[in-house]
């Protein structure tokens, strides 16, 4: 879309709409939408300019409204992934609704082709799994009158959208704290990619266990990796190279620490008996890694779970009861933790 305010179908934008109407963008959704929480006056200026610009909203068919739910990630190569999945669509069979799974990798192509589909097929809600989309897109969705929920938002989410996401300050806290209870003080962190806000909050976490704890924090133990095997495993490498490496490992998520744990395996050394590891997500396959992983359990299927009730509820248009909900995360003790000798 466009600078001057249209997509190029011709069709004004709703942010356009909104410039003209001198309110939020949120605003003219919920006018779009028929939320009753918009003054009397804002309304009828909105409507008025909807008109003017001959905005159609999509016309939902008598009983297929929900006839399909989108769930969108960014990418489907993880078995992170793979919970969600199972948590949406288990909710959405048992509403007898279909669930189509998109990735978009990130690319602003792929987001415009699955938007094209999106439009064809007439979904009757999304569950997003990445906050990759061109702000145009959102756009779009509201346009359409999509319902839209945002599962584990990158940052601060730029729709008036429901948000379902997961107590990673915690969970980087209690992992940093069992580590600490052992007897560990040089503890280093695997972190997630900097610029997602569940990464963020994991390190708070790690530095806050520390601080609490009274042990200075030192830069060179903290290494970014992004989620996947290969930097755990890098990362790790890394770690090891230090002069004084540390006697324990937090891995932001369990695939990194499993690349690490290989890392370790390949330089001779044991887990846990010459590094403890915890990792971060409690994936079904690190309870049969060797060892099993000691991790944070974050209840991805539940996260799906709920982001399939809450956007078959806005479907029925229906509010949910919280705008922003952070399910809790929970500390699973196994065999790759053990004391500081």
């Amino acid at each position: 879309m466009g600078s001057g305010g249209a997509d190029p179908g011709g069709r004004v934008t709703i942010t356009e709409i909104a410039r003209q109407a001198g309110v939020s963008v949120p605003t003219v959704s919920r006018v779009v939408n028929g939320r009753s929480d918009v003054s009397p006056r804002t309304r009828a200026r909105v409507e008025d300019l909807l008109r003017r610009h001959g905005y159609r909203k999509r016309p939902a068919a008598p009983g297929t409204r929900a006839a399909l739910l989108d769930l969108v990630f960014n990418d489907l190569d993880s078995p992170w992934a793979v919970e969600i999945i199972r948590g949406v669509e288990e909710v959405a069979h048992a509403a007898g609704v279909g669930t189509v799974v998109s990735a978009i990798h990130g690319r602003s192509g792929d987001a415009r082709a699955w938007m094209r589909n999106l439009r064809a097929r007439a979904s009757g809600g999304v569950v997003l799994v990445t906050s990759a989309l061109d702000p145009t897109l959102h756009e779009e969705l509201q346009i359409l009158g999509v319902p839209l929920v945002v599962v584990d938002p990158a940052g601060s989410p730029a729709l008036d959208a429901p948000t379902i996401g997961a107590a990673n300050w915690a969970g980087g806290l209690a992992a940093t704290e069992h580590l600490l209870s052992l007897g560990h003080r040089r503890i280093g962190l695997i972190a997630g990619p900097p610029r997602l806000l569940c990464s963020r909050a994991r390190l708070d976490g790690y530095r806050a266990a520390l601080e609490s704890a009274g042990v200075p924090r030192d830069p060179s133990l903290v290494v970014p990796g992004d989620f996947r095997p290969e930097s755990g495993f890098t990362a790790c490498e890394t770690l090891l190279d230090l002069p004084e490496p540390p006697t324990a490992l937090f891995a932001a998520s369990d695939q990194m620490a499993l690349g690490a744990i290989e890392a370790l395996r390949r330089r001779g050394l044991r887990v846990p008996q010459d590094m403890s590891v915890v990792g971060f997500d409690d994936l079904p396959e690190v309870r049969w890694s060797a060892p099993p992983l000691t991790t944070v359990r974050q209840p991805l299927a539940d996260m799906g779970k709920l982001a399939a009730r809450t956007v078959l509820r806005l479907t029925r248009d229906e509010q949910p009861d919280s705008p922003r909900v952070e399910l809790g995360t929970e500390l699973v003790v196994r065999a790759s933790t053990t004391p500081l000798l």
